[in-house]
This record gives structure tokens, C-alpha cells and sequence, in this order.
């Protein structure tokens, strides 16, 4: 069998297994908490009676999958270079307050004015994250400890300038703050249309965010420039092994600087499909915790962005069901858990079917080479 196809057996083996021993332990977990897993297990999977129930659903699983899909982006760049960004969180708070604040300082064309609040979320996330990779080139910090403590200073910043400088009209009776709301030229059209071609009811609220089509073309983009640009090569070269590639002419500290000014403007993006899909502003309950799990999502597609759009669609069907689980009777306490033991397993077992190939490998090579070597013959 050839070596891709038996790794690729392996990996899907692998993951069958893991959601496998997933769904035995969080029935146990159901179990605990007083409720039927078959009823959890039901309502999973209950997205509605109608079609219009139905299309909600769908439409709230696919807008909570899409910042995670960018998060994972952000934190598996980081990854590849064998770099811990735990900064995400801090780096697209940041730059989605800052982003949100900018769009509303003038008027432009839709495109434009779009463009410009992208621009700008980017390089504010990209210019925190130069932050930790300065300390790390220049100092030595390690980055897992500046990158968390960035966070604390991010968190609560955003929430100064939310509150200060950055804060807009606030109605009578709202107990919560926000920046200013954007114009309509800054709202991102959304993809209804998709379900009104295939004649189904639009979804309520904001509808199907149109940044789904820009988180596509940027999971693209990764892949292309990680797997098949030079740049992708030097970084995967610097992570393996910083002194062989020093030797080879890339400079790893260069590297450092570029994969984690990259991964925080990739992060910067994440909170940009609420803002310009949704609320149009950055307020004081903007959705938290996203860059946290872009970790888990990264972990469990295995830092490629075709794995990283399954982990967060998975993230967002298993979100999607906290309503029709506390109808079951079942506390929302209990999708954190299905959310951890999988990322769990799945890690492990993507380890372990690794090895496994790994091993296959070398005993191949091994007969391979006792083939090739020539036998002596006494004399």
C-alpha cells in the first residue's frame, strides 16, 4: 500500500476512533449532569421543524464557524513555525476596536470603505503581535508568556477605549457601551441569496455574513503561501530546525518576526464578520474567548486550513445546539466538555497514528536498504 494512502487510512481511522470514544464519554458526562444522552444526543441534531427553523440553524452554524476558521488560521501560521501564539485573543480585540472605530471616521464607497477597515484590522493585529516577536528575536522572551500577559493588556484596553475615548451614543436605558455605529457603506453585504436560490426563507437577523467568502479566499491564500511559496518552506524550515536553516541561508530570527507579524494580522480579521456583519460597532458584550478557541480549532484540524474549516464547522454545529440542548434538559455546561474531550482525543490520536506511520516508514527503508546491500562472500 503506498506510504500516502496508509497515513491517510490511518488518520481517518485515527479520528473514527477518537469522535468514537468522544461520544462514550460525554453520554457519561450527560449522564452526571441528570439528563438522557439519547435526548442530547437528539436534540444535536434537532435544527427544527420548519424550514425557516432550519435555515436559521444552518446560518448559525456557519457565522459562528467563520471567526473560528480565521482564529485557527492565526494561531496554526504561529504553529507551523513552531511558535505558541496565545495572543490571539488580545490581537483581534484590539485591532476589532480599533477597526471598528476607523470606519466610522468617514464616508467612502462600499468597497473602499470595507477595505480600509480590513487594512486597518490587520495591521493592528499584526503590529501587536510584532510586539512578543521582538522580545522573543531580541531578548529571548519566551512567547508563550508575553503573548498571554499582551492579552491581559489588549482585554482591558479595548475595554477602556470602549468606555473612553472610543465610546459612541448610548440611548437612554442601554446598560452597554460601543463605539460609534459604523455607516451603511461599511456593512458587508450578506449571502441570503444563497438560500433564495435554492427556494428556501432568508434567515432572520443579519442573515448568512458575507465575510464567509472572505475567510475562504484567506484559507486559500494560507495554504498557497505555506505549502507552496518559498516563504512557506523557510518557515516550516526555521520551526524544524533553527540551525539548519541558518546554515541553508535563511535567517531564523527573520522568520520569527514574519510568521508571528503574520499570524496577529490574520487575527486581527476575527472579530471583522460580527462588525461589519451583524452589530456594525464594537461594543462592550463583543463576543470574547474566540481567539482561545482558534487554538483548539487549530489543534484539531491539524494546522491545515481544509482540517481547520472542519474543526470550527464541528465547533459551530456542537454552539449551535446550546438552545435545543437546554430544551433536553441538559445544562450548556456540557458542550464545553463534548468541545474538550474531542480536541483531546483527536490530538492524541493524530500522535499516535503519526508514530505508527512513522514506524511503518522506517522498516520499510530498512528492507529497502538490507535489499541494496550487497552480500560478501567469504573467500
Amino acid at each position: 500500500m503506498p506510504a500516502g494512502l496508509y497515513r491517510a487510512l490511518l488518520t481517518v481511522a485515527g479520528a473514527m476512533v477518537a469522535i468514537v470514544l468522544a461520544v462514550a464519554i460525554s453520554s457519561v458526562a450527560i449522564s452526571a449532569a441528570g439528563a438522557s444522552p439519547q435526548a442530547a444526543f437528539a436534540a444535536l441534531f434537532n435544527f427544527g421543524e420548519t424550514e425557516r427553523a432550519v435555515v436559521n440553524g444552518i446560518t448559525q452554524m456557519i457565522n459562528r464557524a467563520v471567526p473560528l476558521f480565521i482564529a485557527g488560521l492565526a494561531v496554526a501560521v504561529g504553529f507551523r513555525m513552531n511558535l505558541f501564539n496565545i495572543g490571539v485573543e488580545g490581537q483581534y480585540r484590539i485591532a476589532a476596536i480599533c477597526a471598528a472605530y476607523v470606519g466610522t471616521l468617514f464616508t467612502a464607497p462600499a468597497p473602499i470603505q470595507i477595505l480600509v477597515i480590513i487594512v486597518v484590522a490587520a495591521a493592528v493585529g499584526g503590529l501587536y503581535a510584532l510586539i512578543p516577536a521582538l522580545m522573543k528575536v531580541g531578548r529571548g522572551v519566551n512567547e508563550v508568556i508575553s503573548t498571554i500577559m499582551l492579552n491581559y493588556i489588549a482585554i482591558n484596553l479595548a475595554a477602556f477605549l470602549v468606555r473612553g475615548p472610543f465610546t459612541g451614543t448610548r440611548a437612554e436605558g442601554q446598560l452597554t457601551t460601543s463605539t460609534p455605529t459604523l455607516p451603511e457603506s461599511a456593512w458587508f453585504p450578506n449571502l441570503n441569496v444563497l438560500f433564495e436560490m435554492l427556494g428556501l426563507p432568508a434567515p432572520r437577523g443579519g442573515g448568512l455574513w458575507g465575510f464567509l467568502v472572505v475567510a475562504i479566499l484567506l484559507g486559500v491564500g494560507v495554504w498557497v503561501l505555506l505549502e507552496r511559496t518559498r516563504f512557506g518552506f523557510e518557515v516550516k524550515a526555521s520551526g524544524l530546525n533553527a540551525s539548519a536553516a541558518l546554515a541553508s541561508g535563511v535567517n531564523p530570527k527573520k522568520m520569527v518576526i514574519s510568521a508571528m507579524v503574520l499570524s496577529g494580522a490574520i487575527a486581527g480579521l476575527i472579530g471583522l464578520p460580527e462588525i461589519l456583519g451583524d452589530k456594525h460597532n464594537f461594543g462592550s458584550n463583543f463576543t470574547p474567548g474566540l481567539g482561545f478557541l482558534g487554538i483548539a480549532v487549530a489543534l484539531l484540524g491539524r494546522n491545515r486550513p481544509a482540517g481547520i474549516a472542519v474543526a470550527a464547522l464541528l465547533f459551530g454545529f456542537l454552539d449551535r445546539a446550546q438552545g435545543p440542548l437546554q430544551f433536553a434538559n441538559v445544562p450548556p455546561s456540557v458542550i464545553a466538555i463534548m468541545q474538550g474531550v474531542i480536541v483531546l482525543l483527536v490530538v492524541v490520536a493524530n500522535e499516535i497514528t503519526s508514530r505508527m506511520a512513522l514506524r511503518r516508514e522506517e522498516r520499510r527503508a530498512a528492507q529497502q536498504l538490507g535489499r541494496n546491500t550487497p552480500v560478501e562472500v567469504a573467500a
